[in-house]
């Protein structure tokens, strides 16, 4: 099976199989944004399932600069020796614990008092204000200081004992807004042409690569493409792919898709898509005809023979799932001993802000002990009810 395979990495790391979780939202940190036992937990009982990359949920550079009351921070305040705890869930394996570093900029925690910032003063264009005000255009200054904090970050998280990390830079987060010109319209070395608008990436990598050294693992997260008019292209982003190969990033995983046009939550996607089990393939196999950077995709793959397919082929390298992971977080394990095909079953049927609340109550049930089962019915009703009734109240647990 290929699928149980290691695969070396540009950078000399190898992965011990071709399985990846890749990152969710846990929102279960402390109130002063440190990993705790709940944490550590749910990773402890996912690298025990046989998982060959675990990527954690975004850990945020900059605690003044949330998108969820519960985020991790790694940053000068941080407690090092609950890092360490966290990180040690995947001591005594060569199984991959890396760390999923962003910074929200103007999307923030959703109706929170937090002043977004952005590359440029334009809103997300959901609902009203209420939900995400207008953010503050960084100045050049305030720029270099978040690419100083993504290093501050990555030497956390390899002094912690992590095995790697991931620049977010996907779904509308502050590395995407970047790269889109529907979020950036600035008209200096950070805006503009692409390359333009890719620097901020670049700076980022290369900050991050001068810091923890040429063998430590660095990838990024990327959309395929925003899917909305005007926003980064696939011909665009495939460009970013080939500056990123040049420059020696790791390893690429394939995403797509905002706030606005939420494409990675499934949303809105065509029967033809969702037949061919990846919501993003057709993008990866353009990619692969012309770089030979690490690929991961992530996004609707159920199907272990698509999956086995995928990777015999040489389309992709490392087969990216999330949502079926709160569910069965022994699912690699299952289907290295052939005890499932499908993971079909594991499907919610739910999008946008409701799946991520389900989800993040199934991860809680793991780091509790518990084995989740999928809300439906009444049961779903009941929990649809109680999060409304907490968000009234101002959203604190």
């Amino acid at each position: 099976m290929k699928l149980q395979k290691p695969f070396t990495l540009p950078c000399g790391a190898i992965i011990p199989n071709r399985m990846a979780k890749s990152a969710m939202s846990e929102n279960m940190a402390t109130k002063n944004h440190q990993p705790n036992k709940a944490l550590n937990t749910l990773y402890k009982t996912w690298t025990d399932g046989g998982i060959g990359l675990c990527i954690t949920g975004n850990v945020l550079i900059d605690r003044k600069h949330l998108n969820g009351e519960f985020n991790v921070v790694f940053d000068e305040q941080s407690d090092m020796q609950a890092i360490k705890k966290w990180a040690s869930c995947a001591k005594g394996s060569n199984q991959h614990l890396w760390v999923q570093i962003n910074h929200p900029g103007r999307q923030p925690i959703p109706f929170s008092k937090q002043k977004p910032v952005a590359p440029s003063a334009i809103r997300v264009n959901i609902m009203n204000e209420r939900v995400f005000q207008t953010p503050k255009a960084l100045t050049e200054p305030e720029i270099v200081e978040i690419i100083e904090k993504f290093g501050q970050a990555a030497s956390i998280s390899k002094e912690a004992g992590f095995t790697g990390v991931q620049i977010h830079a996907a779904h509308g987060y502050l590395v995407s807004q970047f790269l889109s010109p529907l979020s950036n319209i600035r008209e200096d070395k950070w805006g503009g042409s692409l390359e333009n608008r890719a620097r901020f990436l670049i700076e980022i990598y290369k900050k991050i690569r001068n810091i923890v050294g040429k063998d430590f693992p660095i990838g990024v997260k990327l959309n395929s493409a925003d899917f909305q008019k005007g926003g980064i292209t696939e011909e665009e982003s495939m460009q970013v792919i080939d500056m990123l190969e040049t420059i020696g990033i790791d390893l690429i995983e394939v995403s797509g898709g905002t706030y606005e046009r939420p494409k990675m939550m499934g949303s809105k996607q065509k029967n033809s898509t969702k037949k061919r089990e990846a919501y993003f393939i057709d993008f990866v196999q353009k990619v692969r005809k012309q770089t030979k950077v690490p690929l991961m995709l992530t996004g609707g793959i159920r199907n272990i023979d698509f999956m086995e397919q995928c990777l015999e082929e040489n389309q992709l390298d490392f087969i990216g799932i999330a949502r079926p992971y709160a569910l069965e977080p022994n699912l690699a394990n299952d289907i290295f001993e052939g005890k499932t095909k499908s993971l079909e079953h594991l499907n919610s049927n739910l999008n946008g802000a409701l799946d991520i609340s389900v989800h993040e109550k199934y991860l809680a049930d793991i780091a509790s002990g518990k084995k989740p089962k999928i809300l439906k019915g009444f049961s779903l009703k009941l929990f649809m009810l109680k999060n409304f009734f907490h968000l009234l109240k101002g959203g604190n647990k």
